[in-house]
Parts: structure tokens; sequence; C-alpha cells
């Protein structure tokens, strides 16, 4: 694989195909702290010349502005070379503009004057609504990827609503597919059991740390014809950099994550691999993961994704993980198969 050409995979059974790596574009909504608006156009235009071509992004990410950034730094580009996801969940209603930011200088984690207040809205005409907004900050006429944005504790009007409201939309040719995105893999599973979704977008729960998209998520997804795309792959920050101190879901890692995660980085690193890129690659051996989204707010970010993108990863690494029994998937022989499927793809290219 050479820096322009990333493999694309289907989505399900959707007319839609993603980069096996993607854009996250939360930071472009200035997640946690502000990036200036002429990083933000440079970061996804470093994406575009490292081959990635699926952006994700929602309006929950900096009340609106990851939408406006991205759609304005994509603009130039011809529409139907890229796919954009974006989510369905949060409305965001306008407040009389009293000239102040969030009383904490964030905005549910974002460095955002609090200009709009964010609403849980799953109701059809939220949806159609989330939507139209959407299509106006982005400055597109369709959606390629709509998901329904941590209905965690909405569930009865997510299915009962929201995702019909969706399928219609889907009919009407307005978003291209359609399905959910959650850090648990529960409600994922049931989206994939009792819906007609295209993909699950699963943020946390299928990395070197944590298998537990593995127990029902995945079978059900592969069994079925459906996708997965995995967000998350450092868990926040701990397996892109183990020292004392580093996040793990947002919090501060318990001692016995880190020292595993330690104990992961002293042994691919003994194959001159970073432990972010046995991270990032882990999740793409599995048959059902069309795709792993990387979170980025610069072109070096950016550039870094690509280059572990490109790293060779040798089945021995996998082994000797699980013989020091780090890694605890019991999906040894897949594993192997994944990377057997990679080098004939890379022979092919």
């Amino acid at each position: 694989m050479h820096g322009r050409d990333i493999e694309r995979n289907a989505l399900g059974r959707s007319a839609v195909e993603i980069t096996r790596l993607s854009f996250g574009a939360a930071a472009l909504g200035n997640l946690f702290t502000a990036v200036d608006p002429a990083q933000a156009a440079a970061a996804v235009d470093a994406a575009w010349d490292e081959g990635i071509r699926y952006f994700d992004t929602a309006p929950h990410y900096g009340l609106g502005l990851s939408e406006r950034r991205l759609g304005e730094a994509l603009r130039p580009r011809l529409r139907d070379t890229y796919v954009v996801s974006t989510k369905v969940g949060r409305l965001l209603d306008p407040v009389p503009d009293v000239g102040f930011p969030a009383a904490d200088g964030l905005s549910e984690g974002f460095a955002v004057r609090a200009t709009h207040r964010r609403r849980w809205d799953f109701s059809a005409d939220g949806v159609r609504r989330s939507i139209e907004d959407s299509l106006g900050r982005l400055g597109l006429d369709r959606i390629d990827i709509a998901y329904l944005h941590d209905p965690d504790d909405h569930e009865e009007a997510a299915f009962r609503e929201a995702y019909p409201a969706l399928e219609r939309l889907r009919a009407e040719g307005v978003v291209g597919a359609i399905g959910a995105g959650m850090n648990q893999t529960a409600m994922l599973t049931r989206f994939l059991r009792d819906t007609d979704v295209d993909a699950v977008l699963c943020a946390g729960r299928y990395t070197l740390l944590d298998h537990s998209a593995l127990t029902a998520l995945l079978p059900e997804a592969a069994a079925r014809g459906r996708s997965v795309v995995v967000g998350g792959v450092f868990n926040s920050g701990l397996l892109a950099d183990p020292r004392p101190g580093a996040t793990y879901d947002y919090a501060a890692a318990p001692l016995r994550l880190l020292d595993r995660a330690l104990r992961m980085k002293a042994v691919v690193e003994g194959y001159g691999v970073p432990l972010r890129a046995a991270a990032l690659h882990y999740p793409l051996a599995h048959p059902a993961v069309a795709g792993v989204l990387v979170g980025a707010r610069s072109p070096d970010e950016v550039r870094d994704a690509a280059a572990l993108l490109r790293a060779e990863i040798p089945d021995a690494l996998w082994d000797e993980l699980r013989a020091e029994g780090l890694l605890t998937d019991e999906k040894g022989d897949g594993r192997r198969e994944g990377n057997r499927h990679e080098a004939e793809r890379r022979e092919r290219s």
C-alpha cells in the first residue's frame, strides 16, 4: 500500500464504500481545545492526500462547527469521490446571545461558545430535522451514512421512531446507508438483529484491551452481512501512549490496564512496531470490520495514522501477545487468516 491508495470496503449490503482508514472530525469542532481554522482545513487536505475518502462528523461536535468546517474543506472535491457520515439524536437549538462562552469554557467537551444547546430527540420529526440541518451545515445534497448517535438512554424511541425515520430517508435517497454509533455492544447487537441497518459504529469495544465486541456484535454482523466501523482503537489514549496519567475511556487508566498496555508495548516494539500501529491494525483483520475511524486535529496526526496503516505487522507479534497472556481474544486463527488476506491484497496493489 502506498500513500494515496487506501483499500475500500463495501458497507454492509449498501452501495456505499469506505476506506479502511477514516477521518474522525470531532477535533474540527474544537474538542477539548480550539483548533485554528487553517489547521482544520489542512488536516482534511492531508487526509485527502493520504488517500482517505471517508469522513465522520456529527452535530454534537462543537455545536455544528465540525460539520461546517468539514463541509467547507471538502467543497472543492467532486461529490462522488468521498463519503461523509453524520449522526442524529441531538438537535441544536439556538439560545439568546449573551456574549459569554459556556460556564466552564467547554460545551460538553468542546471549546466553543454556547450559541446553541443540545437537545436529545429521537422522534421521527427530530431525525428528519437533524438531517436537514446537517445538510445545511455541510453544504451537501445528501448524506452517505447516517448513524443514530448514543441512543443508550433512549432505546425505545430509537427503535420505535428514529430508526424507521432513517429507513424512510434511505428509501428516499437522502441518505445512502444507515446505522447506529455507540460505546457499547449490547444495543448495537440488537440493531443488527432487529433492524435493517447497513452498519454500526462501535467505539472502544474492539481494541487490544477490550474484546467485548467479539462476544455477540461481530459474529452477528458477520452472519448477517453487515459491517462494523471501529472507533476508539486507542481507548482514548492508553494504547497511544501508555504511561502514568494516561486515559482509558476518558478517565484515568486503572493500574492493571496500564500495566497490561506497557507489557504489550514492550512485546510489539520488540518487532520494531509501534504499539499504536498494532492497535490500529488489530480490528481490521476481522471480516466484519469495514474500517477504523481515527480522530485527528492536524496534518501531522493524519499522516501519522496513515503511516500506521501502512506498517507491516508480523503474525509472530500476535502469537507472542497471546503466549504472554496479553491478548485473550481466542481468535488466533482468524487473525492469521486476516493477515494472509492482507498479504494477498498487498501483492495485488
